[in-house]
């Protein structure tokens, strides 16, 4: 059994993962039950603005409304950025479970990033209060994805954790159930794909779309692990000069220095915060290696570029999507 950090109630009725790209809600003893965008569509007009729609919906009208409607995203970088949207799409997507709840208000587990601020966390728990939300208790992020990982958080061994979210890569040194080191990188792999958008602007008068970019990212990162950097990639958009639908190729190489600005950030992370770990936790580490959970974990080219910079053992998780669904049924369940 591991330990709660803070004083987390154990027994929350759900557990909330407010993401920059997606929104978790797991309940106790009912697994999943909300899993989608994190978005809100919202009508202007009145005292305050009519909630549309969310998550998934949201998505589908996203690029396709005109005024009065507009689209909102609650994060930005992994931090709270509109409370009014987090709280609706809270509401909206714990509502889905209000038969499991006792009478009253549930109370929530809800991940945090590990440096945000005091003024950031209360924002977030003003807005799950204001979702109708009991006692929200936060728990840091990185924490979360170690447990869903099967990490030995609780234990007096050293472990380090590189959780690579939407919104926000985290690095964290875990030890007897709480925190010892973090650091931060803000952007995320959605700070990826924008970098990839931009460029393709400025530089090719090509406009691309979101989906496009997670593509080509995922494409660069195939090769980069197979050295086929003098390849030509072919990108599907909007010409601009032309304002018509085209395709053009660019050289792999081009991009790919997007991409390892992206690594060399992470990676950069990774080494202030092992020169910032205790000796004797520096052991451990350099014993049981370093675990990396999220979307960016999945290509591999992140774990193989961290080994080569520290000399440390570097692995995926077994299933890096999962981590935090697993790690937040775990301290809600367990």
């Amino acid at each position: 059994m591991f330990h709660i950090q803070r004083g987390v109630a154990p027994r929350a009725d759900l557990a909330i993962d407010l993401g920059t790209a997606n929104t978790l809600v797991v309940g106790r003893g009912a697994g999943i039950i909300f899993n989608e965008p994190t978005l809100c569509c919202f009508r202007a007009g009145g005292q305050a603005p009519e909630l549309v729609a969310a998550g998934r919906q949201a998505q589908d009208l996203s690029g396709r409304v005109a005024k009065p409607l507009r689209i909102v995203r609650p994060l930005k970088n992994g931090v709270l950025s509109d409370m009014t949207a987090a709280s609706a799409l809270i509401r909206y997507a714990v509502r889905r479970h209000r038969s499991g709840w006792r009478l009253g208000r549930p109370r929530a587990l809800i991940g945090v990033p590990a440096d945000a601020t005091q003024a950031e966390r209360s924002a977030l728990e003003a807005a799950a209060r204001d979702a109708g939300l009991a006692e929200p208790r936060l728990v840091a992020e990185p924490f979360v994805s170690a447990v869903g990982a099967g990490l030995p958080v609780d234990a007096p061994r050293g472990t380090m954790i590189v959780d690579c979210g939407a919104g926000t890569t985290e690095v964290a040194v875990i030890s007897l159930g709480g925190i010892c080191v973090s650091r931060s990188v803000r952007g995320g792999s959605d700070g990826l794909d924008q970098a990839i958008v931009d460029h393709l602007h400025l530089k090719h008068r090509f406009d691309i779309g979101p989906a496009t970019a997670e593509r080509l990212k995922r494409e660069l990162s195939s090769l980069l692990e197979t050295g086929e950097a003098d390849r030509m990639v072919p990108v599907c958009g909007l010409d601009m000069a032309e304002g018509l639908p085209s395709t053009i190729s660019v050289p792999a190489a081009e991009l790919m220095r997007i991409w390892n600005r992206y690594i060399e950030s992470i990676v950069s992370a990774v080494r202030d915060a092992l020169s910032r770990t205790p000796p004797g936790l520096a052991e451990d580490i350099h014993e049981d290696g370093i675990t990396l959970t999220g979307g960016a974990a999945m290509t591999g080219l992140l774990a193989r570029r961290i080994a080569e910079e520290t000399g440390l053992p570097t692995h995926v998780a077994e299933t890096p999507l999962d981590s935090v669904a697993a790690g937040l049924a775990r301290m809600i369940d367990g």
